[in-house]
């Protein structure tokens, strides 16, 4: 068994800059596949989970391009459904937790999508009924291939409509706002979430051309529209990271100093 052995009496000092925040990285990355065109995005933080959704991206037929430390363009225009029948995308795409934030995006623009059983971190119960509830309410049909142990989740079309979420989860409300971007009508979303990984998504869904009111609210009105543009976007520095660092220097009265920070808490 492995051990660290720590000696203290040292003051610690220095300077950080945060990286990005992996919980808006997952859904951002995700939304990529909701448009044809180019999208560049900023400051994407280089650990696994999200190493492993771009290599995924990538095997789903997405072109990606490095361009520098935590830039990276992304262009969806020729996506292989194929590939997502396949035990390849069973045992990668069940390799990570973010996998399911591809649902919304491909129900929206191909109306059909696939999901391993998702895997990621063990931290309790992370249910999946609000993300298939809520395509089901803009009419999708949910299929289950034991022998593959594979979702398939498809539509003719996808109507607008009021829901009410019976949690309100965070990916359940980002991949039910993807689903609805491109649904007939509107849909008025109740109880959604509202953290600022929400925000950061919303806008950028709105640059793309994207019809959204209420961001940052818990009441979220999407007008369907019929397809989304490229667009750039920046990450915002990972919240957890900073008050970990803040917990960090406050105990040991260190003396650090943390670039970003005013922002990455400007929507609290």
């Amino acid at each position: 068994m492995a051990s660290y052995e720590i000696t203290g009496g040292k003051k610690l000092h220095g300077e950080i800059i945060p990286q990005g925040a992996k919980n808006e990285a997952l859904q951002i990355l995700c939304a990529t596949l909701l448009t044809p065109e180019k999208v560049t995005i900023h400051n994407i933080p280089d650990i696994r989970d999200v190493n492993k959704l771009i290599f995924l991206l990538g095997k789903m037929g997405v072109k990606t391009e490095k361009l520098s430390k935590g830039s990276w363009v992304f262009q969806a225009d020729k996506i292989d459904l194929g590939y997502m029948k396949t035990q390849d995308f069973v045992e990668n795409g069940g390799s990570l937790r973010g996998s399911n934030m591809i649902i919304g995006p491909l129900l929206s623009r191909y109306k059909k999508a696939y999901l391993p059983q998702p895997g990621g971190d063990k931290i309790g119960r992370r249910r999946m009924d609000t993300h298939f509830i809520g395509f089901q309410n803009l009419g999708a049909r949910l299929n289950y291939d034991e022998e593959k142990m594979l979702y398939c989740i498809e539509a003719d079309e996808l109507n607008g409509c009021y829901m009410l979420l019976d949690e309100a989860s965070v990916t359940g409300t980002a991949n039910i706002i993807m689903a609805a971007i491109m649904a007939k009508g509107k849909t008025t979303i109740f109880n959604a979430a509202c953290e600022p990984y929400l925000s950061q998504l919303c806008n950028m869904l709105i640059r793309m051309g994207a019809r959204i009111s209420g961001v940052g609210s818990n009441l979220i009105t999407i007008e369907g529209v019929e397809h989304l543009n490229g667009t750039e976007h920046s990450m915002l520095p990972d919240m957890i990271e900073i008050g970990s660092f803040i917990g960090m220097a406050a105990m040991t009265q260190s003396e650090l100093t943390i670039k970003n920070v005013k922002k990455s808490f400007a929507y609290r």
